[in-house]
């Protein structure tokens, strides 16, 4: 299993557009894509602006998938200006 997981820093003041349009992400994702096998989104409650991606896909195929996918696309371009930063790694699930 290929396994991906991203922290997000938000700005504060674009939380709350940002967390609906995150989680319909997630959820696209696992409803539309037969690669993607989980997609945690989850929040830190000390720092709420900051946000952590949990997700699980066949392989790399799958997730490039994932990122060529239209809701994808969308939830890109819609929060864009809403991230100060992003930082993505790749793992293998053993």
């Amino acid at each position: 299993m290929y396994v991906i997981i991203v922290d997000f820093e938000i700005k504060p003041d674009h939380l709350a557009a940002f967390l609906p349009l995150m989680a319909e992400n997630a959820a696209a994702s696992v409803r539309e894509e037969p690669g993607c096998r989980q997609f945690d989104v989850c929040q830190d409650p000390d720092t709420p602006h900051r946000i952590f991606l949990y997700e699980i896909y066949d392989d790399r195929a799958a997730f490039e998938a994932h990122l060529e996918s239209a809701h994808f696309r969308r939830f890109d371009v819609a929060t864009m200006e809403m991230v100060t930063a992003k930082t993505v790694r790749a793992l293998t699930r053993l």
